[in-house]
């Protein structure tokens, strides 16, 4: 019985020294790096509103915790205080793994290296550390000491998913417009397991369907309309000793192109043999690049000077070969933040598309970088809220607070517009939150809106990318590629 004692309360400290450096570390890497560390809960979904307090209140509570661990009158107390701080930390993560769109990082030094899922793990083992802990310094009473541990566990995560539900629906809402479903829109056609979750679609051309890999850059899966695999393929770069870092393909049959702006390069192909020339090899840096046709690109670039977002075409064989429009993006704060957003290329209408990420807005501007039209989505945001933030010790600014996506992503075909949206309008069920995610459809010639409809969720995974080619949308859920028939 002695050496049981014994025992445990060597068992008792050693996991009381665990937490106190973990806490300490913790609470000194947060205040050497407060105005980083405020930006990031900022930009969670969960904790934005209150990133000033808790920014704060999270180091002095881990700082305080650890001088009670220290003193074992209050040790007992100490540990519970660790657990349940442990618990609310594991539930965030879960939330924010799971449910958010958004992940941001909320811990600094070594801690930070680790991928969310390890710091899940870790997580839940200082958890069972601490469970331990309260119950050899308890001893008696087992099981109304599990009692509070579930209690406290219980109050934790309910306070964090409190925070997220609130959170949730005040970026998910917006009663100000009605949507119109017509039955069946949409409906589900095939499916093709693609093993991982990091392909995305290059394009549809024919009964050809292209796929890319992020983790694979370079290497091209072709497959059928029926959904079946076809072939694989392997592109030749000879250029490989540079720093390419964000390599996407883009196709317009016979040619494949691959480009990286951050290089900058751009490269053409046949897809006969899938080998490369070099097309494009100089000092034009872009972020974003859609194929008009086999010599001529329309890209979103970066203004040198202030780092505003603008749109440009690039054509390699022309004297000057880079063609900027700089005001064609409606500055309304930056000029970067609030300019985001995708850029399609629609080849019926001969033209650019721009769909702002943050607010209700859409441009089409022809071939010579000249706006053709302005169109609004039904959603009413006209200005995006947004909160940017100056990191001065570093130097560079960025988003203080999660963004309100208006137009999630986009795809256009024949003469329409694709936007994905999350947002719920009026006399929508939040329910469907959960089971699907919508798409509104406009008409390009009228600049007005059709209809919308749900694309349901597949085997629980929701909607990351999408392309329509005539009457038929390809979705990207996780690792399934998924084609469904189009009604109109």
């Amino acid at each position: 019985m002695i050496f049981n004692t014994i025992y445990n309360r060597i068992i008792v400290k050693i996991i009381s020294i665990l937490f106190i450096v973990l806490f300490v570390y913790a609470a000194v890497s947060k205040i050497l790096d407060y105005e980083t560390f405020r930006v990031q809960l900022a930009q969670s979904p969960l904790l934005s509103a209150y990133a000033g307090i808790i920014a704060w209140c999270i180091p002095v509570i881990e700082i305080g915790i650890s001088f009670l661990l220290m003193v074992p009158k209050f040790r007992t107390i100490a540990l519970y205080a660790a657990f349940t701080l442990m618990v609310m930390f594991t539930a965030y993560i879960y939330i924010i793994l799971n449910y958010s769109d958004f992940i941001p990082c909320s811990c600094g030094g070594v801690l930070e290296k680790l991928s969310w899922t390890q710091h899940l793990i870790f997580n839940l083992v200082f958890i069972m550390m601490a469970g331990v802990a309260v119950f050899f310094t308890v001893q008696i009473n087992n099981k109304k000491t599990l009692l509070m541990l579930t209690t406290l566990a219980i109050i934790g995560i309910g306070v964090v998913a409190l925070l997220f539900a609130f959170s949730e629906k005040e970026i998910k809402r917006n009663s100000a417009f009605i949507r119109r479903y017509p039955p069946n829109a949409a409906v589900e056609k095939a499916s093709f397991d693609l093993g991982v979750n990091s392909y995305y679609i290059i394009g549809v051309f024919g009964d050809r369907i292209y796929l890319g890999n992020y983790t694979a850059p370079l290497y091209v899966k072709v497959l059928n309309t029926s959904l079946k695999n076809i072939a694989d393929y392997q592109i030749q770069i000879q250029d490989t000793m540079l720093p390419f870092r964000r390599i996407e393909i883009e196709i317009l049959p016979p040619y494949f192109f691959v480009a990286d702006g951050t290089v900058p390069r751009v490269y053409r192909g046949n897809i006969n043999d899938w080998k490369v020339q070099k097309l494009i090899a100089n000092d034009i840096y872009f972020n974003s690049l859609v194929v008009m046709d086999t010599l001529q690109f329309g890209i979103r670039t970066e203004s040198s000077e202030t780092g505003e977002n603008m749109i440009a075409t690039i054509n390699p064989f022309f004297q000057n070969p880079l063609h900027i429009a700089r005001d064609l993006l409606e500055k309304q704060y930056d000029g970067i933040f609030d300019t985001d957003g995708q850029l399609l290329w629609n080849e019926k209408m001969e033209s650019l598309i721009y769909v702002y990420f943050y607010r209700n807005h859409f441009l089409l501007i022809n071939d010579s970088l000249q706006l053709d039209k302005e169109g609004r989505t039904i959603d009413t945001v006209t200005k995006p809220k947004l909160n940017i933030v100056s990191i001065e010790s570093k130097g560079h600014t960025k988003l203080g607070a999660p963004p309100i996506f208006i137009n999630k992503t986009a795809a256009t075909s024949d003469k329409y517009l694709y936007i994905n949206s999350e947002r719920l309008g009026r006399y929508e069920a939040e329910e469907m939150l959960k089971q699907a995610t919508m798409v509104d459809v406009y008409d390009l010639g009228k600049m007005e809106y059709q209809y919308s409809f749900y694309i349901y969720y597949y085997k629980k995974n929701k909607l990351k990318s999408f392309i329509v080619h005539d009457k038929q949308l390809y979705a990207i859920m996780d690792k399934y590629l998924v084609s469904y028939d189009l009604n109109r």
